[in-house]
């Protein structure tokens, strides 16, 4: 049986909505809605022809809109549609009160980041690290399960992405993750990583610049 190849993908930037904002959402709803910039638009456009994204199988995406506008391209490129899965959310913030004083003199400045150190902390109805990786793991069994032998492209997000790899990550001293002891990870926007499984087991990780 061939390897199971999956291209994760973190989004593309994303705009800054640093106006005034007269409306009813919440912090939830805002973070599902944000959407790319036009310098993110254009760098979807350039993800999707990396040959790496050629010839895929089948594409799936976070529901998020800034996920689905970068799978849209790749799924344009490859003549596929592209499927939603909730798991691939990015984790859910919470309580933003609540997350500004988690924050309060850390040095990364980024929650996601400090998450890595702290896996447990959560904010009400927010997620912590390992909820964010349990639900990634479920996706993730089920997709090796059903295309296996298959080149599967998933659209995520940067938070998600990373606590998912810590099952095979480490994190160092300056809050990356690393590989195998050498391969330094940086999960910007946009990013992609080729993950290469035999059956259920990660056989190679690389970063695709």
């Amino acid at each position: 049986m061939k390897d199971t190849i999956i291209y994760l993908v973190r989004h593309a930037e994303t705009v800054d909505e640093n106006g005034i904002r007269n409306t009813n959402e919440d912090s939830q709803m805002i973070n599902e809605k944000e959407i790319l910039s036009v310098e993110g638009e254009e760098q979807a456009k350039k993800l999707s022809k990396n040959n790496e994204l050629k010839n895929l199988d089948i594409i799936w995406s976070s529901s998020y809109t800034r996920a689905k506008a970068t799978a849209k391209y790749i799924a344009y490129e490859n003549n596929l549609i592209f499927n939603l899965d909730n798991n691939l959310s990015e984790r859910k913030l919470g309580n933003l009160k609540e997350l500004g004083e988690f924050m309060k003199d850390k040095k990364t400045r980024d929650p996601s980041q400090e998450q890595l150190l702290d896996r447990t902390f959560r904010t009400s109805d927010g997620e912590s690290a390992e909820q964010t990786r349990e639900r990634m793991n479920i996706f993730f069994d089920k997709i090796l399960k059903e295309y296996e032998g298959k080149r599967i492209a998933v659209i995520s997000h940067g938070g998600s992405i990373k606590f998912f790899l810590l099952n095979w990550c480490k994190v160092n001293e300056n809050v990356k993750l690393v590989y195998k002891d050498d391969l330094i990870l940086n999960i910007k926007s946009p990013c992609l990583l080729k993950l290469t499984f035999r059956k259920n087991e990660l056989i190679n990780l690389e970063q695709i610049d």
